[in-house]
């Protein structure tokens, strides 16, 4: 199966990845054949790319988490802001209601802290995990989701660098709390379709030091984790938020954490833009080496991204169209491409491995087929 733009769907391709809405029901199973009614129907549910299975792209890619934990993870995730943002209220009420907000805290404090070590210990069993997929969200949930998504790729990259299970443990909290300071910002401005006024986002920058200051007297969470928090919009040559920090004043968790929030960011559909591919996101990252981020993270991040999974189409620098076969794990860029279709000839059958054809080059991928 492929990912592809709702917009570039072709009538009687077929569902691969069963939709899910806010609540986590199912909107429309997997196997479903789609229409331009179907396909209407899921761009006014605020969701602009599918999965989808054609002649081109048969194989099944496989979750790194169980679906049913990453349901579990949102709604406890959902659940935790929400309620924490009503005990942030508190804090100017009376006695009483302080004392009953503070055990909710606690409670749900307890719960981030559960769910964060049962995601670690999925990740966990799968030792040398790659990332083919990314993680259609809904609107509503994109906090939520996205929280989820940037803890799961964090685990992954400290994988990669032989993190302790400990270690894995601090920093799959740090990540799953990141965006905390959300909590304080608007929804409508949080889910605004269009540019932000300089106002909205001076809001919005302020989310990592308003995130921290709630969390900071929580004896529950480490400091290691709680630092991520404030940092994960600094970038190395100091150009970040909120206090321009440079290279090594910058924590490693923290580091690792905004790698992983700019890629999940990047491949997901947003409001105001449409996901780019993974493979346009690998390069904007690339390119960002040695300015927003450290190239020790890039590395162990490029080692277990996919760029182009399997049953992903492309386009060739000589403009020929290729599915992807199979990935080379130790050189994602160069995967083995099945030919389909040639200028001047249409479709067509040829097997190459650009580990061996040296000059083929991958420009970028592809969603639709010629005349076809």
């Amino acid at each position: 199966m492929r990912l592809v733009p709702v917009n570039c769907v072709r009538e009687g391709s077929y569902l691969g990845k069963t939709i899910l809405d806010s609540c986590g029901r199912a909107l429309l199973k997997k196997g479903a054949k789609l229409d331009n009614p179907i396909l209407k129907k899921i761009e006014m549910n605020g969701i602009y790319s599918v999965y989808i299975k054609d002649e081109y792209s048969e194989n099944e890619l496989e979750d790194i988490i169980k679906p049913e934990i990453r349901q579990k993870a949102i709604k406890t995730i959902k659940e935790s802001y929400e309620n924490l943002m009503k005990y942030s209220k508190y804090r100017e009420g009376n006695l009483l209601d302080f004392r009953k907000a503070s055990k909710s805290k606690y409670k749900y404090i307890e719960d981030i802290d559960k769910i964060s070590r049962e995601l670690l210990n999925e990740v966990l069993s799968k030792k040398n995990v790659l990332v083919n997929l990314v993680d259609i969200k809904t609107m509503d949930n994109y906090t939520y989701e996205h929280s989820i998504d940037v803890a799961v790729l964090s685990i992954i990259i400290g994988m990669e660098l032989n993190f302790t299970e400990n270690r894995l443990y601090k920093l799959t909290i740090g990540a799953i709390l990141h965006d905390i300071g959300k909590i304080f910002i608007p929804k409508e401005v949080l889910l605004k379709n269009g540019r932000l006024t300089e106002t909205e986002f001076s809001l919005i920058r302020k989310h990592p030091e308003r995130g921290f200051n709630y969390i900071q007297d929580e004896d529950g969470i480490y400091p290691t984790s709680r630092i991520v928090i404030l940092q994960h919009h600094e970038r190395i040559n100091g150009t970040g938020y909120p206090y321009n920090l440079k290279g090594n004043k910058i924590h490693e968790f923290s580091k690792i954490v905004s790698l992983a929030d700019v890629y999940d960011a990047l491949t997901s559909d947003r409001p105001y833009r449409l996901a780019i591919p993974p493979n346009e996101a690998v390069e904007y990252i690339m390119g960002g080496v040695g300015r927003y981020f450290d190239l020790k993270y890039v590395n162990a991040f490029l080692k277990r991204i996919v760029p182009y999974p399997e049953g992903t189409l492309v386009r060739m620098c000589n403009g020929d169209i290729g599915v992807v076969e199979k990935v080379n794990r130790e050189y994602p860029l160069r995967p083995k491409i099945k030919i389909i279709w040639k200028k001047g000839k249409g479709k067509i059958a040829e097997h190459i491995d650009l580990m061996e054809v040296k000059n083929a080059v991958i420009k970028g991928v592809q969603y639709k087929i010629p005349n076809s």
